[in-house]
């Protein structure tokens, strides 16, 4: 072999590699997982600010062979699930929140709890910023402290924030189309003390939070 056919095939080789590696992260960013920052304090204290996270999006679609569901294994929205979707009342935004009604329960809001069918359900992921007294009178206008009882349809979730006194959710936009659910948090691959709003420069390592890197999300 000639020195130019040499240097011709090792070029083709290079540019083959190059184009395999694109079209399989585009296949990854477009089918498997997708990258998301926390934008807003809504999931404080478990997501904070600055939170870079991996988001699987083939866990809830639907395998259409055994070899898939092998592969890449999905099941059905969960309570408890944190969820990337496209916001209702503008699709061209992502949100995240937890779920916590499923179609056909009926979701209620009372101070600080949250009645599924009449049943308050346990809540260690929830954080008040406000103290609340149980003995004090609910307020009739605020639907962080009285909504509901609504019955979540068909196709249709009820989601919310983590930080309850400060998250814009289900009670305030309504239900979230099932369609609409993009994935679900999987983990932080990188996280960075910011401002909410993101102003503050991320360009350097020195707000990196370290302890936060490859957390789960739960």
């Amino acid at each position: 072999m000639t020195e130019a056919a040499f240097t011709k095939s090792t070029v083709r080789e290079y540019f083959e590699s190059i184009v395999v590696a694109v079209i399989l992260a585009l296949f990854i960013r477009t089918f498997v997982v997708q990258a998301f920052k926390i934008p807003t304090g809504s999931m404080e204290p478990n997501l904070l600010v600055g939170d870079h996270l991996l988001v699987n999006k083939f866990i809830f679609s639907p395998a259409a062979t055994g070899l898939e569901r092998a592969l890449l294994p999905t099941r059905p929205i969960v309570r408890g699930d944190v969820v990337v979707f496209k916001f209702p009342e503008d699709p061209e935004r992502d949100f995240i929140k937890r779920i916590i009604g499923l179609p056909g329960e009926t979701v209620e809001v009372r101070g600080t709890e949250v009645l599924i069918n009449g049943t308050a359900i346990a809540q260690p992921f929830a954080h008040f910023l406000l103290p609340h007294d149980p003995n004090a009178p609910l307020s009739e206008g605020d639907p962080r402290e009285r909504f509901g009882p609504v019955t979540v349809p068909a196709d249709h979730y009820f989601a919310m924030g983590d930080n309850r006194d400060n998250s814009q959710d289900s009670r305030y936009w309504g239900f979230l189309p099932a369609h609409y659910v993009k994935g679900r948090a999987l983990m932080i691959y990188w996280s960075f003390d910011e401002d909410e709003g993101g102003t503050r420069p991320s360009t350097s390592f020195l707000g990196t939070r370290w302890s936060r890197l490859l957390h789960q999300i739960h």
